[in-house]
């Protein structure tokens, strides 16, 4: 599989030493093109897919009208919601499933630093490993390595946007009427804790989208430099 790529992601954070080790060993690219200019590349090829895809989740709607990444309602909500529907209450539900989503947004964008802060613990194994990895090879890498750690840091996030976008007041009343209505099974699900796995999952599966853009797209390489660099890895 082709080798240079994606190690983009493992270059955020690894040490100079260790980000000069790696290109140490990446071929002189054409036209005179330098070690540095090849680090200088995989930097820009970074921030792009971040402006360009993970930052798209914290826009309002980033999620909701995302439909690759929206967040629907789990199972044991999914009668909840009929159950409102069937009584009248469609706006309530429909409420309910959109302050989900803007946790999520709200949640992202004040959590992208802990998630680049996670990113930090790659050693020089693991980016030799990504190197010589398939096409979610870093995506892949990040889901295995960090998602204990960045559960942890995302969690509180989630339950703090939950209070500031007004979800955890919908969501009360939302189940304090389900629960009133004759004869059902009552519920009281964790949000926090789903919502907090669905933004997890949102955001890597958008990394994973800029990884196969850089990957197989030559309009995805937006400037000179970013065309130099890539043309190492289509030669592989």
């Amino acid at each position: 599989m082709k080798k240079i790529a994606f190690c983009v992601l493992a270059f955020i954070s690894i040490s100079c030493s260790e980000l000069q080790q790696v290109v140490n060993q990446l071929p002189q690219g054409p036209g005179g093109l330098s070690q540095l200019d090849i680090a200088n590349g995989l930097k820009e090829a970074l921030d792009n897919g971040i402006d360009k895809q993970v930052t798209k989740l914290t826009a309002v709607d980033g999620f909701y009208k995302n439909e690759l990444v929206k967040i629907l309602l789990p199972q044991e909500l999914q009668k909840v919601d009929k159950g409102l529907r069937d009584i009248g209450l469609s706006k309530l539900a429909d409420e309910g499933l959109k302050v989900l989503n803007r946790a999520a947004e709200d949640a992202v964008k004040e959590a992208t630093p802990i998630f680049v802060d996670a990113v930090k613990q790659m050693t020089f194994n693991d980016a030799k490993n990504i190197l010589m990895g398939d096409n979610r090879a870093a995506t892949s890498y990040l889901e295995s390595t960090t998602s204990s750690a960045l559960y942890s840091k995302f969690n509180p996030v989630i339950k703090n946007s939950f209070s500031k976008v007004g979800a955890d007041k919908v969501w009360a009343n939302i189940i304090t009427k389900y629960n009133s209505i004759p004869f059902v099974n009552q519920v009281n699900p964790d949000l926090t804790d789903y919502t907090t796995n669905k933004a997890m999952e949102g955001v890597f599966k958008m990394i994973a989208i800029e990884e196969g853009n850089i990957r197989t797209q030559l309009s995805s390489r937006t400037s000179d430099l970013l065309k130099r660099v890539f043309a190492l890895q289509d030669n592989k």
